[in-house]
């Protein structure tokens, strides 16, 4: 049955207004690359926005909820594409992270963000919610495609391997020992299929370097 109620509240209330949607993800971006995460306001990001820090409040609980929006608007939530190749759809989900904190601000930004998390459940709900289990779920098909068609052990524990394939771009990213390089994300598929790949996806990966494509 249909809430009456509910219906007609959702008939009367404010619309969303799509133009804040779009640009404040971009004006919360523009401000981490300028001033950093630590100096982020709401009050900035409404002003680079052309709106005002009321409607922000409105959409968003605080300005580490905007970050999280941005990051998940920017770097996007589905990552890992079907294209009938399992290395390259990992790859192609992988690199997404690298190019995306490969800029220092916002190799800055998740350091202080996972320090904030820490101190609140909530925006941690909201971080898993929006943008970490959304990415994680992409390529989680991405490998349960390569199991169906072949390439990937029947058994692999797919969990352990969501977090090989995505941590050592977050470690990178977090403690800075190491650089985000552009061929990361190939490099540890590489490693991270060469235990659980199949003779199948071996001969794959050998024709692949084979014509020059490694």
């Amino acid at each position: 049955m249909v809430n009456t109620r509910d219906s007609a509240t959702a008939r009367t209330g404010r619309p969303r207004d799509g133009r804040i949607d779009a640009s404040v993800p971009v004006a919360v971006l523009e401000i981490l690359e300028e001033s950093g995460y630590a100096r982020l306001t709401l009050e900035a990001v409404a002003a680079r926005a052309g709106t005002s820090k009321p409607a922000l409040r409105r959409r968003w609980r605080s300005r580490q909820h905007l970050v999280v929006e941005a990051l998940a608007t920017t770097i996007g939530t589905s990552p890992t594409p079907d294209t009938g190749c399992t290395h390259c759809d990992l790859i192609a989900g992988i690199t997404t992270l690298g190019q995306a904190f490969a800029a220092p601000s916002l190799r800055h930004t998740l350091s202080g963000l996972v320090a904030d998390l820490a101190d609140d459940p909530e925006l941690a709900a909201t971080f898993l919610d929006t943008f970490f289990h959304p990415r994680r779920a992409s390529t989680a098909e991405a490998l349960r495609r390569g199991i169906a068609r072949g390439d990937i052990e029947p058994d692999a524990d797919i969990d352990l391997l969501l977090d090989m394939l995505a941590s050592t771009t977050y470690y990178r990213a977090l403690f800075g020992h190491l650089p985000v390089t552009e061929g990361l994300a190939e490099d540890v598929v590489r490693v991270v299929l060469s235990g659980v790949g199949t003779e199948q996806w071996r001969a794959r990966w050998a024709t692949r370097d084979a014509l020059g494509h490694a």
